[in-house]
């Protein structure tokens, strides 16, 4: 499967697909007041049924090689406490391919996100998947917005994905060589 990350891991975490038996866990994300507006899902009714949307959406990516969401697993307790990956989207008529990310309530402010998403990022560019790319989100979600510079990323544009409005954030090859320079 293309852009897959399963098997690989960071300090704390590992990647794994999807399973239709992660929903049981993954519902608590939509039911959390204002995350469901910032993953654009407010007009799935209920949490159960943005759940399924969710997953229903990863196993379409998967199965197309479009990319998709693995879950993030804590390698100190076996915990699922988010999920991150890479997949493709269209962004005002242009195909890119994105980091996402979205990490459970109960494991906000931990750092698990940047290290997902810094795991993306160099995961993609190793592997010379695209020249850049992108994280979209929500002009008010302000979190996820730290999380993308914390990867290197700044805001691009603004734009409309699923009828919100997004900042699309970006890092392109040169920024990430310039990173790993700063490092090394």
């Amino acid at each position: 499967m293309k852009y897959s990350l399963a098997g690989l891991e960071t300090e704390r975490l590992k990647f794994r697909l999807l399973e239709w038996k992660d929903a049981e866990e993954w519902i608590e994300l939509f039911k959390e007041k204002g995350v469901v507006e910032f993953l654009g899902l407010s007009k799935i009714p209920t949490a159960e049924a943005q759940c399924k949307y969710w997953f229903e959406s990863n196993f379409h990516k998967y199965q197309n090689d479009l990319g998709g969401m693995h879950v993030l697993i804590n390698k100190s307790n076996g915990a699922m406490v988010g999920q991150a990956g890479l997949f493709v989207e269209h962004v005002d008529g242009v195909q890119e391919l994105e980091i996402g990310y979205s990490i459970l309530p109960k494991y906000w402010n931990k750092g698990f996100a940047t290290e997902a998403v810094i795991k993306c990022r160099d995961h993609a560019f190793e592997n010379n998947y695209a020249s850049s790319l992108i994280s979209l989100v929500h002009v008010d979600n302000e979190q996820s917005a730290i999380v993308a510079r914390r990867n290197g990323m700044t805001a691009d544009k603004q734009s409309v994905y699923k009828e919100m409005p997004v900042n699309v954030f970006r890092i392109t090859r040169e920024k990430y060589e310039e990173i790993l320079r700063k490092i090394n």
